[in-house]
């Protein structure tokens, strides 16, 4: 069972990126909010930050790389009633991300069947990655959604 807080009116960001059809994902570290869940890179946005800043940021925190927000894909509210805002993002050809230990536990590549089917995903990752699945939500790449249907 994932435990996290209920705090209405907080605002995330996540960034999706893509390479080479697999998806950059993290798995959270011990000692944060829902451990060890597998789920994409992002996090709260702290005071004036805009979306972009905020993933900025994140990137840099998570995983010591830096993102380039592209464009806003999707809205939606967890049910923890965070509200967030979904990012397409780039990194350069050569970024390798590496884990901070302090919150992230290791950097995966992953489709979005693959990542369905992974134990320990982050729920509220779910309808994104089927809503990809589905071509609901247009990362960009060709045939549409790009991926292997389940």
């Amino acid at each position: 069972m994932q435990e996290i807080p209920d705090d209405p009116g907080r605002r995330g960001a996540v960034a999706i990126v893509v390479r080479d059809e697999r998806m950059l994902v993290i798995r959270r570290s011990r000692s944060v909010v829902a451990p060890l869940t597998y789920c994409f890179p992002g996090g709260g946005i702290e005071g004036d930050e805009t979306e972009p800043q905020a993933l900025i940021r994140e990137f840099r925190e998570e995983i010591g790389v830096t993102v380039q927000p592209v464009r806003r894909i999707w809205r939606n509210v967890t049910p923890w009633k965070v509200q967030l805002a979904w990012w397409l993002g780039a990194l350069e050809p050569d970024a390798q991300p590496v884990p901070n230990p302090a919150e992230v536990e290791s950097v995966h590549w992953f489709t979005p069947a693959e990542m369905l089917r992974t134990p320990g995903l982050l729920e509220s990752n779910r309808e994104f990655l089927e809503l990809v699945l589905q071509g609901e939500i247009d990362l960009g790449l060709e045939p549409p959604g790009g991926f292997e249907v389940l």
